[in-house]
Formats: C-alpha cells, structure tokens, sequence
C-alpha cells in the first residue's frame, strides 16, 4: 500500500496562503496531468476547496515517499510563485495507513472547519470526476476513494452528525443573524448565483429577511436563482448601486481579484450617513478588500472569521464525531486488511494452476495404463484426482490467505511459493506484492 496526501487547509495555513493555492475544477485538472508528468507519480487527484487543497497520490513504487512528497511541493510552489521554505511551515504530508485515515476522515466531514458539514463529500466526488476527466485516476486511488465514500455513507447512517447540518453558508448566515439580532425585515445581496450562495440563500430565508437581491457575472444564473426564491435578479455590473440600500451582502464569486475596493467602502458609506453594513465575504480567492474593514459601521467577515461562529448543536456533534471516528478507524484497519489479503490472491491462483496442473500431467501419463475405460469411468478418474487435489489445497490456500492478512505475513507466502516452486507472477516480485491495490 502506497498513499501520499500532500496539503494544506484552514489549520495550517491562514486564509491570504490558502487563496494562493486554491485552484478551479479545470485548473485542479491541469495541476493532476502536470504532476502525473513527473516520474513517479502515476495516479493523482487534486482537492480544492475554500478551506484546504490536497493533493492524492498513488507513487509508482520504488519512488520514496520523501521524495514524492518534495516533487508535489515543488511544483505547487513553481505554479503559484512560492517559496518552497514559506510552504513548507504550512503543507502537511500524510503517508500510506495514515493518508487512509485522512481521506476517509475529509470525506466524512470530521476534518472540516464546520464538523458535519455536508459539502465536502460532494466536493471530493467533484475531485475523482476531474481526476477521471484528467486520466490521472488509477486502480489504487480508485479503490482509495471508492471507498471514502463509502465510510462518508456509513458515517452519516451511522451517527447524528449530519443532524442540523452545518455549512460555510449556514455560518455566514447565524453570523448575520447574531450581528443585527435578528434577521427579520433585514435586506440581503448576494454577489456569486453558485452552490455556496445558494445555500446562504436558503438559510437567509429561513431566518426571515424581508428582500434578497441576486447579482452573478451570468444574469441568468442570477435570474434562475432569483426565480427560486422570489428574489430579485441584479445585473452584475450594476451591484453597487444596491449596496447603500441592502442591510447584508454575502459575496461568493468566482473572481480571481477583489471587486469590491476600499474606494469602493469610502463612497459607500458616505451615500448610507454611517448607517451599518455587514459583509460576509465566503469567497476564495477574498472578493472584498480587507482594508475595508478600516472603515467605521462597515463590518467585514471572511472564511476564517466564521470559524469563531458556534452554533447550539457544536457539543452534540462533537460527541457524534467521536462516534465517527471510531468508525473510520474501523474502516482504515479493513481497508488495511482486505489489501494484505490481496497479496496473496497470486500465490493462490498460481498454487492451484500447478497442483491442478501436475494432476492433468498425471492422468495424461497414466492414461494409456488404465486400459479402456468408459465415459463414465473416466469422468469418475478425473474427479477423484480434482477432489484429492481440492483437498490437499484446503490447508495452504487457509494459510496463505491468513499470511497475507497478516502483518508481516509476507514471507509466509514467499516461502509457499518457494516450497511448490511456484513462477513470480507478472511483476517479477516472487510475494506476487508490487501490483496489490490499495
């Protein structure tokens, strides 16, 4: 087994580094077919959120762990301009049992910012498409995150951490409701028609504003939107018009730059006379200036401010998250187990191809002795030979399964093949180990 899972997210890394690396579906594609142009590294994935980017390997083997995790880093850090010293304080590497473990941890929601959140597991599906898409997906990462979504099922079935789902957007939402006490009669604009706005919509709703105004580089994305939640559609280009008449604005866009300037904030609130403005800004690179914050009854949240949001169930999914971590450590020992097991799939084909085998030779030998024999006779002759063949297999078949399950059960199954001189199998590796997924 040979994982690597090189990143970082939004405990290793403040959001101004994060935004560097954080890549688009097409770009996440670019960055997995450049990698995988790299000797060594064969099978690859690239998660990009607004709160971590991870890169998935499967290392072609022989190639040390070491030194795929400095080729990963490297050209991170070429592609985005940056020091290879600067990432290192904020990238983390997880290698082969441990990378399992974190996979199907993201996957499962108890690696996010909010626990529970059910976006992330949509997002890492997001990543194997584009790894499909990209031809950078191969069997070992494929049975990896086949199975990381399956421990994400088994995880929200299982437990109640899913209950009262949490989001970025749910956040961005209780954030506003707690800064103006309440968000009835409160007056919303949206900047970004994409998932992430549309779950802020929804729980804006929820919470009682009286109007919502929608704005996307798109209008009939942001017509589409407003259709859903009697909302009213904004041509982008004219945004700023409603922002000295909107109480809230939840900026979400796509835009590789800030579109909203501290010029921008001056006139602003020179048009409102100081009347206060909230700015959720859940966007990834930062839509909103951060200087805008300088400005008084102007007040200005990122990603990483809503991480200081607590919600009234934060104590009951950290219990549910307990729960589901011993799920997941569960499911990493399986996995582990069922990969093992697989080690010794060669021997056993190979052990049964030449006991069967001589049995064959023997009849073929012998036959000419035998005499005439009937149809019956003779299917009577054949089947005695696979039945004591059968039997005489039973044991070192058990074992060899057993072996390859086992840590350290390698050279169990090496030394079977040794015994029945059995040939290597089609990797050249004599333990039948070097093609193994998982």
């Amino acid at each position: 087994m040979s994982y690597i899972i090189v990143g970082l997210n939004h405990r290793t890394a403040p959001l101004e580094v994060r935004e560097k690396l954080a890549f688009s579906r097409e770009e996440a594609g670019e960055v997995a077919r450049g990698l995988r142009s790299l000797d060594g590294l064969e099978e690859l994935a690239v998660l990009s959120t607004c709160n971590r980017t991870e890169v998935m390997a499967a290392p072609k083997d022989g190639l040390s762990s070491d030194t795929a995790v400095k080729e990963i880093r490297d050209f991170l850090g070429a592609l985005r301009g940056l020091d290879p010293a600067q990432l290192d304080r904020h990238l983390y590497a997880h290698r082969d049992l441990d990378a399992v473990r974190h996979a199907f941890r993201v996957a499962s929601s108890l690696d996010s910012m909010m626990v529970g959140e059910p976006q992330i597991l949509g997002q890492v599906k997001e990543a194997y498409t584009v790894a499909v898409q990209a031809g950078s997906l191969g069997p070992k990462l494929e049975a990896l995150l086949q199975r990381a979504f399956t421990v994400a099922k088994r995880v929200r079935t299982s437990t109640a951490i899913s209950r009262n789902p949490v989001s970025i957007s749910y956040a961005a939402a209780e954030l506003a409701g707690r800064i103006f006490g309440s968000l009835a009669g409160r007056s919303v604009l949206i900047l970004g028609a994409g998932k992430m706005a549309d779950l802020a919509a929804r729980h804006l709703i929820s919470g009682g504003v009286r109007t919502i105004y929608v704005a996307s580089r798109t209008f009939q994305h942001a017509q589409e939107m407003a259709r859903s939640y009697h909302a009213v559609p904004v041509t982008f280009d004219r945004f700023k018009e409603y922002l000295p008449q909107v109480d809230i604005v939840i900026s979400s866009t796509a835009a590789p730059h800030h579109i909203l300037h501290l010029e921008d904030g001056v006139r602003l609130m020179k048009e409102r006379r100081g009347a206060p403005i909230f700015f959720i800004d859940i966007a990834v690179p930062r839509d909103i200036d951060p200087e805008l914050n300088k400005l008084d009854n102007l007040y200005l949240y990122d990603i990483d401010d809503l991480q200081k949001v607590v919600d009234a169930g934060v104590e009951e999914r950290r219990k549910e998250a307990v729960r589901a971590e011993e799920i997941v450590e569960d499911e990493v020992i399986q996995f582990h187990t069922r990969a093992r097991a697989r080690l010794a799939s060669p021997t056993i084909v190979a052990l049964r191809e030449k006991l069967h085998g001589v049995a064959e030779e023997e009849m073929r030998r012998r036959r000419s002795s035998l005499g005439s024999l009937s149809e019956h006779q003779e299917t009577a002759v054949k089947e005695l030979l696979t039945s004591v063949v059968n039997k005489l297999l039973h044991g070192p078949t058990r074992e060899v399964k057993r072996a390859g399950a086992a840590q350290g059960g390698a050279g169990t199954v090496d030394l079977v093949r040794r015994m029945f001189d059995l040939p290597e199998d089609e990797t050249g590796d004599p333990g039948g180990h070097k093609k193994a997924d998982g």
